[in-house]
């Protein structure tokens, strides 16, 4: 990508990938573990 990105493309980038975190861990733990992989968890090649 060019180092000069569009304001808008930008700001979806930083949602995106503030989505893409994991699951914490008191809600693995609240869960039993049931709940492990965030299904908005995405890499930023894919």
């Amino acid at each position: 990508m060019t180092s000069r990105k569009k304001a808008i493309l930008k700001a979806r980038l930083i949602a995106k990938s503030r989505r893409a975190f994991g699951v914490p861990a008191w809600i693995i733990l609240k869960t039993n573990r049931r709940v492990r992989v965030s299904y908005r968890r995405r890499h930023w090649r894919r």
